[in-house]
């Protein structure tokens, strides 16, 4: 996903509720190391968006619109919304 959208959407992973050293070996086992990584130690950020377990998503237009997704999406719904975003 991140190779595919370059340039056109910012992802942003933000794991949380849990130590670095699993959160890093989550970020290295799931080969999605190619964009940020934010550790929400404390849950404040998933309290922001009202995110209360994985997996969620967050998706932010321009606007500052933000639709929550809670639950796994797939590859197509992941594309499908990331090219929605695009298209907005």
């Amino acid at each position: 996903m991140q190779e595919l959208f370059a340039g056109q959407v910012n992802v942003v992973g933000v794991s949380g509720r849990d130590d670095l050293s699993p959160m890093r070996r989550f970020v290295t086992n799931n080969g999605v190391g190619a964009f940020p990584h934010l550790a929400d130690l404390d849950g404040e950020v998933w309290e922001a968006f009202g995110v209360g377990s994985q997996p969620a998503f967050a998706f932010v237009n321009d606007d500052g619109s933000v639709e929550i997704v809670i639950g796994a999406m797939g590859e197509t719904g992941l594309t499908d919304r990331m090219n929605a975003l695009i298209d907005a």
